[in-house]
């Protein structure tokens, strides 16, 4: 069974889930008994049933910055934040081009983006409909709970 956890992270067994959920999609796997979600389920329309949801206090101190600025529109320290996110990996509800969009999170140490991310979906995006965030460069999100 996998089990992708509330504030855990990715588990030995995401990247599997990522190739199956790709493939038979949320609602399958979730009729299928494959996807044990948190106990707080997403209520956002705008993400998949069973979808993991963290709090966005519980996210590092870097997420909630980065949050704080999506929502007061900047200014945000790298080029590429704020650039459509074109959803290719297919984890994210579909949605027409344009409707997500991408901000780094920063890592302490780094000295490039890293893989840490909040991807925030609707318009205009200081208003996102939904946010979700990844630890792993997109192979896993987590809707923000609000």
């Amino acid at each position: 069974m996998f089990l992708i956890g509330l504030t855990s992270g990715p588990t030995r067994n995401s990247g599997a889930l990522s190739k199956v959920a790709r493939k038979l999609g949320w609602a399958s796997l979730l009729a299928s008994g494959l996807l044990v979600g948190s106990t707080a389920l997403a209520r956002n329309a705008d993400a998949p049933a069973g979808m993991p949801t963290v709090a966005l206090v519980s996210l590092p101190s870097q997420a909630q910055a980065t949050h704080q600025m999506i929502l007061g529109g900047g200014p945000f320290p790298y080029q590429k934040d704020g650039t459509v996110f074109g959803n290719r990996e297919r984890l994210l509800p579909p949605a027409a081009r344009g409707h997500y969009r991408e901000y780094t999170v920063k890592t302490p140490g780094l000295s490039h983006r890293g893989a840490r991310r909040i991807v925030c979906g609707g318009t205009p995006p200081t208003q996102p409909e939904s946010c979700f965030y990844t630890d792993d460069h997109y192979a896993s999100f987590r809707l923000i709970a609000r």
